[in-house]
């Protein structure tokens, strides 16, 4: 019976994960969740206006969860191969430098 009841225990967190996943809208508890974020570190980042975020009562925090995946994707870190290009496609552009 332990197993059966641990069973649907995962069963109900994977339907949970995929509402949150499915929701447009998430509010405070589920958008820590979906970044993985700690609520008190999801707090800062809305304090100090680092995070998108709608306040449309002026109390409860709600996120677009669209704007989240953009806000997860800024700050993209080149691979090695695109350093290498943009070096080798300024010095086309450039021209070397002579000593």
């Amino acid at each position: 019976m332990d197993e059966i009841l641990k069973r649907l225990k995962i069963i109900e967190e994977h339907v949970l994960e995929q509402n949150l996943i499915l929701k447009e809208v998430l509010n405070f508890n589920e958008a820590a969740k979906y970044l993985e974020l700690s609520h008190s570190h999801l707090y800062k980042l809305t304090s100090a206006g680092s995070i998108p975020f709608y306040k449309p009562n002026g109390k409860k925090l709600y996120f677009n969860r669209a704007e989240l995946n953009e806000w997860l994707l800024r700050n993209r870190n080149s691979t090695n191969d695109e350093v290498e290009q943009q070096a080798a496609d300024y010095l086309i552009k450039k021209g070397r430098v002579k000593l």
